[in-house]
């Protein structure tokens, strides 16, 4: 009869060790998986009550925290990068995670317990210790990578937008200037030979990036400034061109009550040439910016022509060829400084691409994956006085860019002639750009491709150049 009753039951009645073996370590199974999915609900079952009650609201802030942003996600964006980027907040984040970490595994650790591991057979027993250290490590390892990101971040933010002077849109766009600081043993200063302004609507995003030879000669200044008042007639000494503005500032910083003569002199040269009143500048070291690249793993370009790696100032030490090319940070940034057996605007053009093509490339994946390096390359990189206060409003604006075509307007031979330029016609020609780029006619304004000598388009889609005078910049790269 107990052979019969053991082959129909399975033995549970036959060998009641086994069936209680079996119930202990689903018991124990149990525990662990409730900690993992609701820490402290195991304790609320068999263990301290108290602490279980703690753990469980601890933990129900932490979804109302997460359900709370997804909600800004979905409904305001912007309210939600306000919350990220907050620095202070940030950081009580920072500590909270590592105190949830802790917390985490002393549970799970707990929940171990609780299932009486000494009373189980030796093969469970096994099984239940490396199953809750693995729980343990991964738990804890993901909230201390999160904490460690979350530091990360805090420390680029404090680093670099270090300012606190909030500027509003002017005429609902911001207007950035962008600067290519190129330094180097043979150079007097760090010298921005690479000089854009990206006007950006505040509410759509759509980017007009005007882009200023350095090469532009007899530069005017704002009236009553300290550099109207040493060229009253221009900046026209002898090679005194629109990227020796910053150097001179800053050789001859007595002159000047402000912190940064050299840029601020830059942004007031700029305002005057281009009729654009400045928002931010953002100076970017352009060996920092080979090492962001790289630190994105590479940026994909159409290569127009094939450019020289090396050549200005040292011997040439390869080339990228034209094509579908995969870039590393060295190839980027000769790519867009290089003007080897080419002109200035041919490097402005492929500048753009490449501003273009970093926007486009540039996914919420490839930061999070890369968010140390390029936190670390990015110090080195950038120089800025966009407030932090200022910061998810430019996020904001990134990722709506990402989604509109970017335009822009070079002020090139034949349209302007940098050794005598006709300031009056650029600030037309920058008007007409942003009027197109806000959907405005530009036969009000009296603006036409004819009238004002803008090359044809077409013919020159191998020639870089053609990025200087695009209202769609990805189509021209």
């Amino acid at each position: 009869m107990s052979d019969v009753r053991s082959s129909v039951l399975g033995g549970s009645y036959a060998r009641p060790a086994d069936t209680s073996a079996r119930i202990q370590f689903r018991r124990a199974l149990t525990l662990t998986f409730m900690t993992l999915l609701m820490p402290g609900s195991a304790q609320l079952v068999m263990g301290n009550r108290q602490v279980g009650r703690i753990a469980i609201r601890v933990w129900l802030g932490f979804l109302a925290v997460a359900g709370l942003l997804l909600f800004l996600m979905l409904t305001s964006r912007q309210g939600m990068l306000s919350l990220v980027l907050d620095t202070r907040l940030l950081t009580i984040g920072r500590w909270v995670l590592i105190a949830g970490a802790v917390a985490w595994v002393a549970l799970l650790i707990d929940a171990w317990r609780l299932g009486r591991p000494l009373e189980l057979d030796r093969r469970h027993r096994l099984w239940m210790t490396g199953l809750n250290a693995g729980l343990c490590f991964v738990t804890a390892g993901t909230l201390f990578f999160a904490a460690h990101l979350v530091a990360v971040q805090t420390s680029f933010i404090d680093s670099v937008f270090v300012a606190d002077t909030v500027s509003k849109p002017q005429e609902g766009r911001y207007n950035v200037l962008l600067l290519g600081g190129d330094s180097g043993p043979d150079r007097s200063g760090l010298r921005p030979d690479s000089l854009t302004v990206a006007s950006i609507d505040r509410d759509t995003g759509r980017t007009v990036l005007v882009g200023l030879p350095r090469n532009l000669q007899d530069i005017p200044f704002p009236s009553g400034s300290v550099m109207d008042k040493q060229f009253p007639n221009g900046f026209n000494c002898e090679g005194c061109e629109l990227n020796g503005v910053n150097t001179w500032a800053n050789d001859h910083a007595d002159l000047f009550s402000e912190k940064s003569p050299g840029i601020k002199a830059t942004m007031g040269a700029v305002k005057e040439i281009t009729g654009l009143k400045l928002n931010y500048y953002a100076m970017v070291n352009m060996h920092g910016f080979s090492k962001l690249v790289d630190a994105v793993g590479g940026v994909r370009m159409d290569v127009k022509e094939r450019t020289a790696i090396g050549g200005i100032g040292s011997p040439i030490r390869g080339w990228i060829e034209a094509g579908e090319q995969d870039l590393t940070g060295d190839q980027t940034l000769w790519y867009s400084r290089s003007r080897v057996q080419n002109d200035d605007f041919s490097r402005m053009g492929r500048q753009k691409c490449v501003m273009n093509a970093m926007l486009q490339q540039l996914s919420p994946q490839k930061v999070l994956l890369n968010v140390e390096k390029i936190a670390s390359s990015s110090k080195a990189l950038l120089t800025t006085d966009i407030p932090k206060q200022d910061l998810d409003v430019f996020v904001e604006l990134a990722l709506k860019a990402k989604t509109q075509k970017v335009s822009t307007v070079s002020l090139v031979p034949p349209v302007i002639y940098t050794g005598n330029p006709d300031f009056a016609k650029v600030r037309r020609l920058v008007d007409g750009a942003i009027a197109k780029a806000e959907g405005h006619s530009t036969a009000k304004i009296g603006l036409t491709r004819a009238k004002l000598k803008m090359p044809a388009s077409g013919d020159e889609a191998s020639d870089p150049r053609k990025a200087n005078q695009s209202s769609d910049l990805g189509a021209s790269c």
